[in-house]
């Protein structure tokens, strides 16, 4: 069982992520459960604005699809600006637009067969309507979201402390974390065999 997880932040590396940390929770609690994982900080790397798998020259996207496919569960992480996620993760899901019209050797659709869940950090509130675009993004491209599959950290309005910052609230978040780890291998050992049967197209 393999696991991506795709760190939307705003911060290149080495500049320490809130996101990353929530993440990394959930991470920990899905290698506990036999899943290797890996995670990508996008921002780091050239991710060409498009609806195209393949953006041309210098596009870093094309190795980012191969590890999606690649992984058995999908993790989109992201930070919360101005109520909304990241431009990064908006990114990351325009580029994925391109899966709708890729199939595999049976004519499902190539997310199907696989799961996904979400992290969300910020120090406003947000989170819910964030988790809520992001799986229905998800979804429409193919990924099965599993029930509780996701996590959020947050304290509220106005500024404040980031998720590295304080300990407040990191009980909530991190058992929620651990959860949402839990139902996305459940769910995805169910998939893997690939039950879900070839889709018809208007071709």
């Amino acid at each position: 069982m393999k696991a991506l997880i795709l760190n939307c932040t705003l911060k290149p590396s080495p500049e320490t992520s809130s996101t990353e940390a929530l993440a990394r929770v959930l991470m920990a609690e899905l290698e506990k459960g036999g899943a290797q994982t890996e995670l990508v900080r996008l921002v780091d790397l050239n991710i060409k604005p498009g609806v195209k798998t393949d953006q041309g020259e210098g596009d870093d996207w094309p190795a980012v699809h191969d590890k999606i496919l690649a992984a058995d569960i999908l993790v989109v992480a992201t930070p919360t600006w101005l109520g909304q996620h990241s431009s990064v993760c908006m990114r990351a899901l325009e580029r994925m637009d391109a899966m709708l019209s890729e199939t595999d050797d049976e004519g499902r659709g190539v997310a199907m067969n696989r799961v996904a869940g979400v992290v969300v950090t910020g120090n406003e509130d947000g989170a819910h309507h964030i988790v809520a675009s992001v799986c229905q993004a998800l979804i429409d491209v193919g990924f099965t979201v599993p029930g509780q599959s996701w996590t959020y950290w947050h304290l509220g309005p106005g500024p404040g402390p980031n998720y590295v910052d304080t300990e407040k609230a990191h009980d909530y978040s991190d058992r929620l974390a651990r959860n949402a780890a839990r139902n996305l291998l459940a769910v995805a050992k169910v998939l893997k065999p690939g039950v879900f049967p070839p889709q018809e197209t208007g071709e």
